[in-house]
């Protein structure tokens, strides 16, 4: 009986093992916490510049590379990949712009007119840069500066001031929405590292360490036509090796990033997390890129300049943002 019983529970304790194999045998992309978990440390570019490194991916962008994306400029024409300030409290925006004026008063007719802006900015609505110390894995931000460098104050490492110097590199639009011939993505569409690399072959351009790229899903076209969403397309965990191996030093896209839900149970927003704390990848989230990806398509061209110029906010963990395509 004993014999009877234990082989019983050695072939139910394989059979899970047996059926996540099979799962990955008959789906490459699925991913597990544990997969997540795994990469936190495989995909970690903790301690490749130092140990008191903060730039991250941003050391990917040396003179060089900022020379190469100044040689690009062929035109000199420019597009903003900024979205307009929404002010209107709908689903992705639950906390609009506060925007307050002090004018004239009546009896004056010369002086100053002034504002007062106030923003939520991380979140669905917004174009924003994320600082490093926005993420947080397990009581660390970063090359391991812990979470309690994150006070009411600001953030002791890995903020956004270390970008204040601005971005100067090469930008790349991968119009996913137009390699499946569509002009937006449904929510909940993943993207996978295959369609990255089709991508690639279609617009005949090479990611390579250094660069910016910007991941086109029509976002915003498809708000405009079906009004606002929480859900989005956007990258599937399987993406962030791609990512790391292809040396992007900033993660750009219409959305948030991550395709919602995201596929991994247990992990809200696994391109996020793998990013910013293991990689020391920067974000560029919710960027308009309707106008890009049209001009972009007039010229057959998918590489431009990229600049931006985060705020210079000490211990910030991000800053607004209108990054600037130049042809």
């Amino acid at each position: 009986m004993t014999r009877v019983f234990l082989s019983f529970f050695l072939m139910s304790a394989l059979l899970p093992a047996q059926s996540n194999e099979q799962d990955a045998k008959t789906d490459p992309h699925k991913m597990t916490k544990e997969d997540v978990d795994r990469q936190m440390t495989e995909l970690s570019n903790w301690g490749r510049w130092g140990k008191d490194d903060q730039l991250g991916t941003l050391n990917l962008i040396t003179p060089q590379k900022r020379k190469q994306a100044a040689s690009l400029v062929k035109e000199g024409f420019s597009v903003s990949l900024a979205h307009e300030l929404l002010t209107e409290k709908v689903a992705d925006n639950p906390t609009p712009l506060g925007h307050k004026m002090t004018l004239l008063r009546p009896e004056q007719t010369t002086g100053f007119v002034m504002d007062e802006y106030t923003m939520y900015y991380h979140g669905l609505a917004y174009t924003h840069m994320d600082g490093l110390c926005h993420g947080i894995y397990n009581g660390k931000m970063y090359n391991g500066f812990p979470v309690s460098d994150a006070t009411e104050k600001g953030c002791d490492h890995d903020s956004i001031i270390v970008a204040k110097g601005g971005i100067v590199t090469r930008g790349i639009l991968m119009d996913i929405a137009a390699l499946k011939g569509v002009e937006y993505l449904e929510p909940g569409t993943p993207i996978y590292p295959e369609d990255l690399d089709a991508w690639e072959k279609k617009a005949g351009v090479k990611v390579g360490p250094g660069d910016v790229i910007f991941i086109h899903t029509g976002r915003w076209k498809r708000r405009e036509e079906k009004g606002p969403s929480r859900g989005y397309s956007g990258l599937h965990a399987s993406c962030a090796k791609w990512l790391h191996d292809h040396g992007v030093a900033i993660l750009g896209s219409d959305d948030a990033q991550d395709v919602s839900p995201s596929g991994v149970q247990g992990v809200g927003l696994p391109i996020h997390q793998l990013a910013l704390v293991a990689m020391g990848l920067y974000i560029f989230d919710n960027c308009d890129l309707e106008q890009l990806a049209k001009e972009a398509a007039k010229r057959k061209r998918w590489e431009f300049m990229l600049t931006a110029s985060p705020m210079a906010i000490a211990g910030g963990t991000g800053s607004p943002l209108n990054p600037i395509a130049t042809f």
